[in-house]
């Protein structure tokens, strides 16, 4: 008996001309490219045996590593890679646990290595007592200096690092906030700002980028009060400016924390005090602020080396807004 298709009405031998083009091809034609559930698990359990396998290479306690993400554990061992590439265990100084543990502890801030394009080579433990942050949890936030810092002052950093970069041995520092734990936030209303001293160091002649490192000491500054709290009238005092920044009245309590009585500072040019160093950041405050580009108390915030009348340098946290046609600055000291 001839069975007839119910579309076409034709034999069922010519059915197979009614359908689909797909529905001809036949059923395992695409098995082959088609990942199945067990070759997906065989991957990942691949992939979980490489990431345990890095795991118990690092040089961490058993506790830590059980608490490591596969993120965390990747971090890791990139930041240890890079620091083998730099410094070669047949380089590095016989230095035991316990002996590093209490040098850190006399140190007033956390140690930093960056390599040549700014990547993290080494984060000293104490950083967690002043970030809040073990290295692991700051690695997270990335693996370039630039990753742990206030983006406000990017551009600024990486004009340093590679001022510093072509001058091996010349001093750079900069001050930024650090990102810090959310704790951390809570207790103080921000991140933490920090004072970064360091400069790059050839580790093997000739020089190269390979062989580079930027060596470090990062440490804290006084953290400046969020814009609802009361300062201190003790580390405030406050000057006004034309929009040149040319000095035309400063508290008189200028005298206690620089030195200069008013009538030596009226007349004279705001960037006449500045640190060399400090003096892109400063002349940035000083373009956002006279073309309106800022808005909000802390829009024209920075901090800055000023020079006191004894010769030494100190840092302010100096908020800038433009009133009229002046330049009204608060300026708070920072130990």
């Amino acid at each position: 008996m001839t069975i007839f298709c119910s579309h076409c009405h034709r034999p069922l031998q010519a059915e197979m001309s009614c359908l689909p083009a797909r529905a001809k091809q036949a059923p395992s034609a695409s098995r082959p490219f088609r990942s199945t559930k067990s070759a997906s698990k065989a991957r990942r359990d691949q992939i979980n045996a490489e990431l345990q396998a890095l795991r118990s290479l690092l040089p961490i306690s058993a506790q830590e590593k059980e608490r490591l993400s596969y993120l965390h554990t990747m971090a890791l061992v990139c930041l240890r890679l890079r620091g083998a590439q730099l410094f070669p265990p047949g380089l590095a100084p016989p230095t035991g646990p316990a002996l590093g543990t209490e040098l850190l502890s006399l140190l007033p801030g956390f140690l930093l290595v960056l390599s040549a394009d700014s990547k993290l080579v080494y984060i000293s433990e104490n950083v967690a007592q002043i970030l809040g942050l073990s290295v692991v949890e700051l690695l997270a936030q990335g693996d370039t200096v630039f990753d742990i810092l206030d983006g406000r002052v990017g551009e600024d950093v990486h004009k340093k690092l590679l001022l510093a970069r072509e001058e091996p041995g010349r001093e750079v520092t900069f001050v930024s906030e650090m990102r810090t734990s959310k704790a951390f936030r809570l207790q103080h209303g921000g991140n933490r700002v920090v004072a970064v001293c360091g400069r790059f160091v050839a580790l093997c002649w000739p020089p190269s980028p390979s062989t580079t490192a930027f060596l470090a000491l990062c440490t804290p500054v006084v953290q400046s009060p969020t814009d609802g709290e009361a300062a201190s009238q003790d580390d405030i005092f406050q000057s006004m400016h034309l929009l040149d920044m040319t000095f035309i009245d400063v508290t008189e309590s200028v005298t206690y924390h620089l030195g200069y009585h008013r009538e030596e500072l009226v007349g004279q040019s705001w960037y006449s005090l500045l640190h060399p160093e400090d003096a892109d950041l400063a002349a940035a405050q000083h373009r956002a602020v006279a073309l309106g580009a800022g808005a909000g108390p802390a829009a024209g915030a920075a901090v800055l080396r000023v020079l006191r009348k004894d010769r030494a340098w100190t840092w302010l946290r100096v908020w800038a807004r433009r009133d009229g046609g002046c330049i009204p600055c608060p300026c708070r000291c920072l130990r």
